[in-house]
């Protein structure tokens, strides 16, 4: 039964939206996995796609999958680049990793407009501007 099924909470394991650099005429975004566990995440797999409507056109992006291996304890990894074509859709990011043999796994998803100035903070471990979705649960 659903009832007897551990619930593997993830905590402090967050996705994050950064502002890698930009000029006058362009910004260059990443997304990051920020680690604030004092343990390593094994086996870390990530899945991204967008989704939405733009001009009252439902659009949808390609599914990418992205095996990033381990992660150390009390560190960040970049999964891809984002383009801000895209920020107007709904991005979903589907984390699945092991902490000893047990699997853990959390959708963490950024609505769309979410990612603005207006909601740039410091994130952890990176420390440069970005959105950040996880930490504390």
């Amino acid at each position: 039964m659903k009832k007897d099924l551990p619930l593997n909470i993830v905590e402090n394991v967050s996705i994050a939206v950064v502002l890698e650099s930009e000029t006058p005429e362009t910004k260059n975004w990443s997304v990051y996995l920020i680690n604030e566990k004092n343990i390593d995440l094994k086996n870390v797999l990530v899945t991204s796609k967008g989704y939405g409507m733009i001009n009252d056109r439902e659009v949808k992006t390609s599914t990418l999958r992205h095996f990033i291996g381990d992660v150390n304890a009390n560190s960040s990894v970049k999964i891809e680049l984002i383009d801000p074509q895209v920020f107007g859709l709904t991005n979903e990011y589907w984390l699945s990793y092991y902490i000893d043999n047990t699997i853990f796994d959390k959708k963490y998803i950024f609505l769309p407009e979410s990612i603005v100035d207006e909601n740039l903070s410091k994130i952890p471990l990176v420390n440069k501007a970005g959105v950040m979705i996880g930490g504390y649960n």
